[in-house]
C-alpha cells in the first residue's frame, strides 16, 4: 500500500508534515516523498498511528446482547481505533487463563487488535488474588477490577508489587463504595432536583489518594481510570509533581457535559463517575492542557435499550468509540486547548507507552495501524448508524468536526468512509 499527500502526524518522532507513507507485509517501510501510484490519496487528510483506547467493555463474554468482541471493534475500527483493552467485567469474569484466551481467540478475527485486562481479584470481589504472573503469561496486558474498586488495601498493594516487577500496569478503579452509598449520579443541585440519592465527588477523590499513596509508598506504578473530579486532577498533579508514577485517563463526556445533562431523567446520560459539576469539567481541561491527564479514553460501555429505559433502574454506562476522535477535535483542538499533535499523543502514543503494547509511531519497521481523517469535516452523531450493537450515546444529535475516512490494521483496510458512503 501506498498512502501519498498526507498530512503526518507522528509526536514519537516528532513529524507534523505532508509526506507519503509505504506499506509492505503490515508493516511501515518508508516514509518520505515517494515514487509510484497511490493506493490512498490522502489529499486534505491527516495521518496518525492507530488510536489505542485502553478502556472498553466489550461484554464478551456473557453480555454479548450488549456488544461482542467482532461488533465492538467494528466500532472501534468506525472511530479510528486500531487497539483496544478490554475490560474484566465479564460473566465469566476474566480472572482465569481460560477466559483471557476466549478473548484473543475471537479477537483473531476482529477489526482492532484486542488487549485483555484481567481481574485484580476473583471474581472481582476484593477477597483473594488472581494469578496474575498466568494470566500476563495467557496474555492479559494489564489488571483491573474495574466496575468495582479493590476495597482489600493489602491485597492492592501486593498486585502492585507483583505487576510492576513483571511490567505490567494495575488500572484502577477509584471508587469508595462506602460513600457511593446507592447514588446514581453526582450529588449536588441537580441529584436535589430530581429527588435521587448523589455520590459525593469525595467517593472518587478519596480512593485515588489511596491509590496513589500505596503506588507511592511502595515504588511502583499506578493507572487510574476516568478521571471526573477536580480534587482527583489536583491529587494526580501533585502526586506527579512529586515524582510519583501515576497516570491516568479521563473521557470525553467528562470535558463536554455536566450534571445538568441529566435534568431531562434520560438515563443514556448516567455513567459511573458521574457527570459532574462545570468546575470539575473545566479542572478536566485544565488537566488536559497541562498534561495532568496522560490519556483520552472512552470506557465504552454498551447496554441494551429495554436497560435503559428507565432512569433509576438503568445500569450505568454510555458508548464513545465511534465519537471520540470528533469530540476532541471539536473540544479540544478546535478551541486551542491542545495541538493536534498532543491530541494523537494521548489517543495512541500514551495507550501504548503505559500498557505495553505495539503501536503508537508509524516508525519504520512498526506495524501499520493508522488512521485518516479529515479534521475540519463537519458531521452530526446520529446513534442508528453506529457499527455497534448499542445506542446508548449521550451524543446524539450533536454537530462535531472531524470524520475518520479510513482505519488501517496491520496495512489493510479495516474501516473506509468512502466504501460505506457508496453502500
Amino acid at each position: 500500500m501506498l498512502i501519498k499527500n498526507a498530512h503526518l502526524l507522528d509526536p514519537a518522532q516528532g513529524l507534523d508534515q505532508l509526506c507519503d507513507i509505504r506499506v509492505e507485509d503490515g508493516q511501515v517501510i518508508e516514509i518520505g516523498e515517494l515514487d509510484g501510484d497511490a493506493d490512498i490519496d490522502a489529499e486534505g487528510l491527516c495521518l496518525a498511528p492507530g488510536l489505542i483506547d485502553m478502556h472498553v467493555h466489550l461484554r464478551d463474554p456473557g453480555f454479548t446482547q450488549k456488544e461482542d468482541i467482532l461488533t465492538g471493534c467494528a466500532a472501534a475500527a468506525a472511530g479510528g481505533f486500531t487497539g483496544v483493552a478490554c475490560m474484566p467485567n465479564t460473566n465469566p469474569v476474566c480472572d482465569n487463563v481460560d477466559v483471557v484466551k476466549y478473548i484473543l481467540g475471537r479477537a483473531g478475527q476482529a477489526k482492532a487488535r484486542v488487549y485483555p485486562v484481567a481481574a485484580i481479584t476473583k471474581g472481582l470481589k476484593s477477597s483473594e488474588r488472581t494469578d496474575l504472573h498466568a494470566l500476563q503469561d495467557a496474555g492479559a496486558v494489564a489488571v483491573s477490577d474495574d466496575g468495582r474498586p479493590v476495597q482489600n488495601n493489602r491485597l492492592m498493594l501486593e498486585a502492585l508489587r507483583d505487576t510492576f516487577a513483571r511490567g505490567m500496569v494495575v488500572i484502577s478503579h477509584a471508587e469508595d463504595l462506602d460513600i457511593v452509598n446507592g447514588g446514581i449520579m453526582h450529588k449536588g443541585a441537580v441529584s436535589q432536583e430530581l429527588g435521587v440519592p448523589g455520590i459525593d465527588r469525595a467517593s472518587e477523590d478519596c480512593n485515588t489518594a489511596a491509590v496513589i499513596a500505596l503506588a507511592e509508598a511502595s515504588g511502583t506504578r499506578i493507572h487510574i481510570a476516568h478521571v471526573s473530579t477536580k480534587g482527583s486532577v489536583a491529587l494526580i498533579r501533585d502526586a506527579k509533581r512529586r515524582g510519583a508514577a501515576v497516570t491516568c485517563e479521563t473521557g470525553p463526556h467528562y470535558f463536554t457535559l455536566t450534571h445538568e445533562s441529566l435534568l431531562g431523567r434520560d438515563a443514556n446520560f448516567r455513567m459511573n463517575p458521574p457527570l459532574r459539576e462545570d468546575s470539575d469539567r473545566q479542572a478536566i481541561l485544565e488537566g488536559i492542557a497541562d498534561g495532568t491527564i496522560d490519556c483520552i479514553a472512552t470506557d465504552h460501555a454498551p447496554h441494551t435499550p429495554y436497560e435503559k429505559e428507565d432512569f433509576l433502574s438503568a445500569p450505568n454506562g454510555v458508548i464513545g468509540l465511534e465519537t471520540s476522535l470528533a469530540l476532541c477535535l471539536t473540544h479540544l483542538v478546535k478551541p486551542g486547548i491542545i495541538s493536534m499533535g498532543r491530541l494523537i499523543e494521548m489517543m495512541s502514543q500514551n495507550p501504548a507507552k503505559i500498557l505495553g503494547v505495539p503501536g503508537g509511531t508509524l516508525q519504520p519497521g512498526m506495524p501499520a495501524d493508522m488512521v485518516l481523517f479529515d479534521p475540519e469535516e463537519m458531521w452530526t452523531v446520529e446513534r442508528a448508524k453506529f457499527h455497534s450493537k448499542a445506542r446508548n450515546t449521550c451524543f446524539d444529535g450533536m454537530k462535531v468536526i472531524g470524520k475518520v475516512h479510513y482505519t488501517i490494521l496491520g496495512g489493510q483496510v479495516s474501516y473506509s468512509y468512502r466504501q460505506e458512503r457508496q453502500e
